[in-house]
């Protein structure tokens, strides 16, 4: 699944190219935060919290060497019932979407260049992964507010603690921070992926998710 830099980097970039007003967000913070959200009960980002969830359930995912997050369904479950949903869940959303794109293509890449399941292609990908979000510039601190906390224990999927939060932002921004002090102007020799992977999957996945917020905008 793609790191948090990179996750961050999408949620800027549709930001930045399409303003906040076109996409349905009223509250940034939250919406980039949201961008987050189904990690954070997994237990591999955020650290103490207080309960652990599946990957499968917070990223309605089938059991998979690569799952693909069903970010269909969550549209769907959670976005779809809202006439103005929670920003969110509009970022939980984006979230899915990003690590189901990443996820195809990386599945596609492994199939072609006969690369097979195992740990040393689950770490060369992650490690590869890690390395292309060093390379994105983000820059944005999200922000423990009364709002976002609000909003966080309400999401739909289930409720999220204050101190889960608290803890998250945490997380969050010192990613933004390790960015920063180790951002690199160009990518290095890959473990196992190339640049042309990340190119197109990063373009696939800011197609979907402007796509798909843009649209519940125009439709709306």
């Amino acid at each position: 699944m793609p790191s948090w830099n990179i996750h961050s980097a999408h949620a800027e970039k549709l930001l930045a190219d399409c303003g906040a007003a076109a996409l349905g967000v009223a509250d940034e913070n939250a919406f980039l935060f949201g961008n987050f959200v189904p990690d954070i009960y997994v237990g591999y980002l955020v650290k103490p919290i207080s309960v652990w969830i599946d990957y499968k359930a917070t990223h309605l995912a089938r059991k998979a060497y690569i799952p693909l997050p069903d970010y269909e369904r969550f549209w769907r479950r959670y976005v779809e019932p809202y006439e103005v949903p929670p920003e969110i869940v509009l970022g939980a959303w984006c979230h899915l979407v990003c690590d189901n794109v990443y996820n195809a293509h990386a599945r596609a890449y492994f199939k072609v260049a006969h690369i097979r399941p195992g740990e040393r292609a689950r770490v060369g990908k992650q490690g590869d992964f890690a390395v292309f979000g060093r390379t994105l510039d983000i820059e944005r601190h999200v922000e423990a507010t009364p709002e976002l906390i609000a909003q966080a224990a309400a999401f739909p999927q289930y409720g999220i603690a204050e101190e889960d939060v608290r803890a998250a932002v945490a997380a969050a921004n010192a990613f933004v921070d390790e960015n920063r002090a180790n951002h690199l102007d160009e990518l290095p020799p890959l473990t196992l992926l190339t640049p042309e992977f990340f190119t197109a999957a990063f373009e696939d996945a800011d197609r979907i998710c402007r796509e798909g917020l843009l649209g519940r905008m125009r439709d709306s």
